[in-house]
């Protein structure tokens, strides 16, 4: 008589690789949400256990699409956001007080840090590393500086540097 033999197999997988689920980056194997094929003893083992990875079943993958369109619609609202405050920051001008002798040339210079903390006192939400500036500023003057809100959003800003008022 023969029997066949029933194996207890995880879904997706063959008798020499598993599909898994990763739940976390894992350099070697790729990152969160992916599905890869491993060894079964390697996902039975340590995948599985570690909470690194779970089973491929049709329910986590469409649990997973269903996350991945969710961040793109968050990126996509994000994106516009950023593009308003663009379009807001270029209609603004900042006018930054320093010290300057009498041809014009400070006596300090303007940085990245004293635009971004101009800009955040507006209302407008802007990094210093946001700014870009090809040197610090260094004399009395009106400059267009560059600011990269995102790698799609780029924008500039006016802004005017004027010696300080006296008190007399």
């Amino acid at each position: 008589m023969s029997r066949k033999r029933t194996v207890n197999a995880v879904t997706g997988s063959t008798r020499t690789s598993v599909d898994v689920l990763l739940t976390e980056d894992i350099k070697p194997l790729g990152e969160q949400g992916e599905i890869v094929r491993v060894k079964p003893g390697y996902a039975r083992n340590y995948l599985l256990p570690q909470g690194l990875a779970t089973v491929a079943t049709d329910h986590n993958k469409r649990m997973v699409d269903l996350h991945k369109q969710k961040l793109a619609d968050i990126q996509v609202q994000q994106l516009k956001a950023l593009k308003k405050l663009g379009d807001d920051i270029s209609n603004y001008s900042v006018t930054l007080e320093a010290n300057a002798n009498p041809e014009g040339h400070l006596y300090g210079s303007i940085g990245a840090s004293e635009i971004s903390k101009s800009l955040k006192g507006a209302g407008y939400s802007v990094s210093e590393s946001a700014v870009r500036l090809d040197g610090p500023l260094k004399e009395l003057g009106m400059y267009t500086v560059k600011i990269e809100l995102h790698e799609k959003v780029n924008t500039e800003v006016k802004v005017w540097v004027v010696p300080v008022a006296s008190a007399t």
